[in-house]
């Protein structure tokens, strides 16, 4: 039985996510802190992912002060609450292959300290040294105490109701961990 490690490289991996209202979607980056992927006998098996809340970027509101607006309120109690909840986390607790280099993947996603089950695909290509990933989650906000402008709990919005779904395309790079020698 052959159990590989491998460590993500947050500087070549990424998050970027799209919100939509009525009247049309932001999107922007968030950045990734650390993570790993652990296969054993070549088969994905689990892994982590902790993704830092604090670098919220919005990439399609150009204005600065509108920008600065903006990331602060997502960073505010309304949606991601960064300065108290600094982390979120993803924890793969199984994969299922469904197609050569593709897999079902299931795991607790934690967002504000609240924990919800999650699945999605992935497409994984790994060998003996690198492995990279792709994938799309999208997540109900409402689940994790992101309740601003949403349909769900406030009426006659109008066109300043906000979706609850957001999407996450996360794409990844990492590196195998090299094995301690026995001595």
């Amino acid at each position: 039985m052959e159990n590989q490690k491998f460590d993500i490289v947050t500087a070549q991996s990424s998050i970027d996510w799209t919100g939509r209202k009525v009247t049309g979607p932001h999107n922007g980056t968030i950045g990734i802190k650390s993570g790993s992927i652990s296969f054993s006998n070549g088969q994905l098996t689990g892994g982590e992912v902790i993704v830092d809340t604090t670098s919220i970027l919005i990439l399609d509101v150009t204005d600065p002060a509108t920008n600065a607006q903006f990331a602060g309120h997502l960073a505010s109690d309304d949606f991601f609450s960064s300065e108290q909840y600094p982390e979120a986390k993803l924890i793969i607790t199984g994969a299922e292959p469904i197609a050569p280099n593709a897999y079902q993947l299931s795991g607790n996603l934690t967002i504000k300290g609240i924990t919800h089950p999650i699945t999605f695909a992935a497409e994984v290509n790994a060998n003996d040294s690198d492995l990279t990933a792709a994938g799309k989650i999208i997540i109900d906000r409402t689940r994790y105490n992101m309740k601003f402008r949403s349909g769900n709990f406030f009426l006659n919005l109008g066109d300043t109701l906000i979706y609850n779904d957001f999407e996450l395309d996360i794409k990844l790079t990492a590196k195998a961990v090299a094995e301690p020698a026995l001595a």
